[in-house]
């Protein structure tokens, strides 16, 4: 018999109706649904495998195992090989049948081996090639070959506070500093270097290490996302970092949160940073990288300049919201771009086109995210959480649970917002702990990077809705399962 081919689809319609119509099992593997919740809208055949069950097995697209034995988590990493070797996961998945992909926010060459042994292939790139690339020294030095540079900065080695101050004075950066150690996550390997204290406090994060060394600058965080391609880069919205507020995370430079709207750069600072983005997104297509990718670009408040901050060659956690703007709906959110490149699907599409669309205002509506961390300076073990759902203001300005919802999609206006609970009663939490996830269609943080009224309204709201017994120090060392969620 003669060989069939699939057909080409040809432009956004075919492509919207073939993820419409997938038959291949898609599984999301990760702590939570965070980052892809709501993909399922589009995306026939996704399922979220997780190992926190933020909804009480009320989600239909949602599988988590009811044996969950205390292990000894030390990674995103290994939650998910957790998971693909659980017994109630490959059960799972092998009655989805063959064919199945896997997608990740984190996994390393563990995972790809488990991955395969479940029947599953990876929909990304190498976990080596993710990793190389994930370094913020590399980041660095792939951004400047393409013509994006960064903050004014040098490369190098320190053992002392007096090799790092000659390390920066011969690059003239000043006497205050910025210092990142190739690898970490949400601030918690950058370091505000301004004397020897502060060097003495940290030096052992930084020593025997390649640091990347920067003049501190007064600047706002930028967040975009963008889809690597064969036709070429797609850029998403840009949106607002919030980073270090003491209300939602104990980490200085830690991110915690973003706000989207239409607005949040100037027209010529927009199209200067999704140009920077087309050009680190094809100087990375030639080291064969394909897919998801976040870049982060800091704005120097007193000069004006756009520069390099760090990258992400991964979904990230961002991706939640630049699933949901309006240039997502009015043609297919970023993500299914980058599965595009790994449903073995021949198609067509003019990214030019695209990016021009995605670029006007009219393709960016208003949300918000606050990522939620434990601030306290105790481990508890929870007796009370909030449930995941929409909540809202009453008329006394009191949160109250207002009903259901398998995610944000839904929320009518400002005086409502979903939160996601990442911890429930009978976790522990402990400083640093994300607690939960809260999306609403307001901003979060004004001009002058300070949190808005309505923003700390939410986190109180929120946060008076959890209580715990605080652990004494003779007690047992909490599962370490309960500490292993972190949302980018």
């Amino acid at each position: 018999m003669p060989e069939t081919t699939t057909p080409t689809l040809r432009g956004i319609p075919e492509i919207r109706a073939h993820f419409r119509t997938n038959k291949t099992p898609i599984y999301f593997i990760s702590p939570t649904a965070f980052n892809l919740l709501g993909i399922d809208r589009w995306l026939r055949g996704l399922f979220y495998v997780n190992y926190f069950d933020s909804f009480e097995g009320s989600h239909p697209r949602v599988f988590v195992p009811k044996e969950r034995p205390y292990v000894e988590f030390k990674s995103m990493e290994d939650v998910c090989n957790h998971l693909l070797r659980h017994k109630e996961v490959l059960d799972r998945i092998e009655k989805g049948g063959p064919g199945g992909k896997a997608v990740f926010v984190m996994f390393d060459d563990e995972t790809e081996k488990a991955a395969a042994a479940a029947g599953l292939e990876v929909a990304h790139p190498s976990a080596e090639l993710r990793h190389r690339l994930d370094s913020k020294i590399v980041t660095t030095q792939l951004g400047n070959e393409a013509g994006v540079p960064s903050a004014p900065n040098t490369l190098g080695r320190a053992s002392s506070y007096a090799e790092l101050t000659a390390l920066a004075d011969s690059a003239g950066l000043g006497a205050d500093l910025v210092v990142q150690t190739p690898y970490g996550d949400s601030g918690k390997t950058t370091f505000f270097i301004r004397g020897e204290s502060d060097w003495e406090r940290n030096a052992e994060d930084m020593v025997g290490q390649e640091l990347k060394v920067m003049k501190r600058i007064n600047n706002r965080a930028l967040a975009v996302e963008a889809a690597l391609t064969r036709h070429g880069t797609i850029v998403g919205p840009l949106m607002n970092d919030l980073i270090g507020h003491p209300e939602l995370t104990p980490h200085k430079g830690g991110w915690c949160g973003n706000d989207i709207f239409p607005d949040a750069l100037s027209p010529a600072d927009a199209e200067k940073a999704r140009t920077l983005t087309r050009k680190l997104g094809d100087r990375l297509a030639a080291e064969g990288y394909r897919g998801f990718l976040e870049v982060d670009y800091l704005v120097d408040v007193d000069t004006g300049d756009l520069y390099l901050g760090e990258m992400n060659p991964r979904i990230s956690g961002v991706t939640s919201m630049t699933n949901v703007t309006a240039g997502a709906y009015a043609d297919i959110p970023l993500f299914l771009f980058h599965m595009l490149e790994y449903l073995d699907i021949d198609y067509e599409i003019d990214v030019d086109d695209i990016n021009d669309r995605w670029a006007r205002a009219a393709s960016v509506d208003v949300w918000s995210q606050l990522v939620m961390k434990d601030t306290g300076d105790e481990v508890q073990q929870l007796t009370a959480a909030p449930r995941t759902g929409i909540w809202r203001f009453d008329d006394a300005g009191r949160i109250e649970f207002a009903r259901w919802g398998n995610d944000w999609h839904s929320l009518h206006d400002e005086t409502e917002a979903f939160f996601l609970r990442v911890l429930a009663p009978g976790d522990y939490t402990y400083p640093g702990a994300d607690l939960g996830v809260l999306v609403a269609r307001s901003r979060m943080q004004d001009d002058d990077a300070r949190l808005t009224d309505r923003a700390l309204q939410w986190i109180d709201g929120i946060h008076s809705q959890f209580s715990g017994t605080p652990l004494e120090p003779e007690d047992e060392r909490p599962p370490a399962g309960a500490l292993a969620f972190k949302t980018a």
